[in-house]
């Protein structure tokens, strides 16, 4: 999905000055160059709209002033069942799925997010996380803790998670369905959801907690995952919640897999 910003040109830069003009903001001449006059209205745009106000235009600014459409689903969580998504999971046990799925699905239609596409790729990210359908901890490797180091040692510094030294590498180390990381991350989270994560970082395991944390992770890019499984680019994704392509031939796997079994109305 093209973004726009200042110095772009082109028949996607007309569209957007149309869009803005339609909204009430004026670009100046509409021309397909995005100069100046073009970059003040976007974030004039975007602070009525209550976006970030940079002055690029992205797939939220986009998908606000109507240039994309994400069309409201109907919530699936209901025909989500045991036996469905465990043709989807081969090889992971049964009482796992039976256990944890309500808590997922019930987390996704609280969120907003109960539509195919969305239960889809909570799905696939789940697979992709955790293979086993149950929340895990992050298991030791050369990237968290160091050659005869205690464990997670390389996250005990890492300012960029919120860690302020040991013991906080192992104390917030990845938990859950989608792998919660760092200080700053569990209060964030803790914060939006209500629970005291920081506090309780064990928590991110709960299944009913570990749940909420998956859906708030996917609702916050929920545009931007809609926008690319629409144009079928699961590895855009993947990236939008994990940061990168670990795991995904297992949650393109799966996603395809779920597409059998909830094919598309």
């Amino acid at each position: 999905m093209a973004t726009f910003k200042l110095g772009d040109s082109g028949p996607g830069v007309k569209r957007l000055q149309t869009a803005l003009q339609k909204a009430g903001f004026n670009p100046g001449i509409v021309d397909g160059d995005f100069g100046p006059g073009t970059q003040a209205a976007v974030i004039a745009f975007q602070k009525g709209a209550g976006l970030v106000h940079d002055g690029v235009a992205g797939v939220r600014t986009q998908a606000a002033l109507g240039m994309i459409r994400v069309d409201k689903l109907p919530d699936i969580t209901g025909d989500v069942t045991v036996q469905k998504v465990a043709l989807m999971f081969p090889g992971t046990f049964i009482g796992n799925i039976k256990t944890h799925l309500p808590n997922v699905t019930g987390a996704l239609a609280q969120a907003g997010i109960g539509d195919r596409l969305m239960v889809l790729m909570a799905l696939g990210t789940i697979r992709a996380e955790t293979a086993q359908f149950v929340p895990i901890s992050e298991g030791l490797s050369q990237y968290n803790t160091s050659p005869n180091g205690h464990p997670f040692d390389l996250y005990d510094n890492r300012g960029d998670l919120g860690n302020k030294g040991k013991p906080d590498g192992d104390r917030f180390k990845g938990r859950g369905f989608v792998q919660l990381t760092g200080r700053s991350n569990y209060r964030r989270i803790g914060k939006a959801l209500g629970v005291g994560l920081e506090a309780n970082p064990e928590l991110g395991n709960d299944s009913v907690v570990a749940g909420r944390i998956l859906a708030a992770f996917l609702k916050a890019v929920e545009i931007e995952i809609k926008v690319a499984l629409l144009d079928q680019d699961l590895k855009t994704a993947r990236r939008l919640v994990n940061g990168g392509s670990h795991g995904l031939d297992e949650f393109v796997r799966t996603y395809r897999l779920g597409e059998q079994q909830f094919p598309a109305a």
